[in-house]
């Protein structure tokens, strides 16, 4: 029988909960194991840039006296988009993996009718 593999000691303690649940409930290799933890990093990198959110606001006013997004709303935005796509490769909400990689961009990409 494999050994089960160990939470992550560095992530909050509501998404090793998280974590634990998803070991629990899915049979994981160990490469699966490792997209799991990056997805719970992500997570937790959300939740806190959501939380300078919630306390600062989402613009700060620079030397020059004029409004600028918060790094943290970039941090957001690329932890959730980082999460959704760890997620929908470990295939953890019951929709198959796609089978083949998705087609890169091309150059007339935007431009098709």
């Amino acid at each position: 029988m494999a050994k089960s593999p160990k939470t992550p000691p560095h992530l909050r303690p509501e998404t090793q909960k998280w974590f634990k649940s998803v070991l629990a409930d899915f049979e994981l290799e160990g490469h699966h194991v490792r997209l799991l933890t990056l997805a719970a990093e992500a997570l937790d990198q959300a939740q806190t840039a959501r939380e300078v959110l919630d306390r600062d606001g989402q613009t700060y006013t620079d030397r020059f006296g004029q409004p600028k997004a918060r790094p943290e709303v970039d941090i957001l935005q690329n932890a959730r988009i980082s999460f959704a796509r760890l997620i929908r490769e470990l295939a953890l909400d019951g929709v198959e993996a796609p089978e083949a990689p998705r087609a890169p961009r091309t150059a007339d990409y935007g431009n098709r009718r």
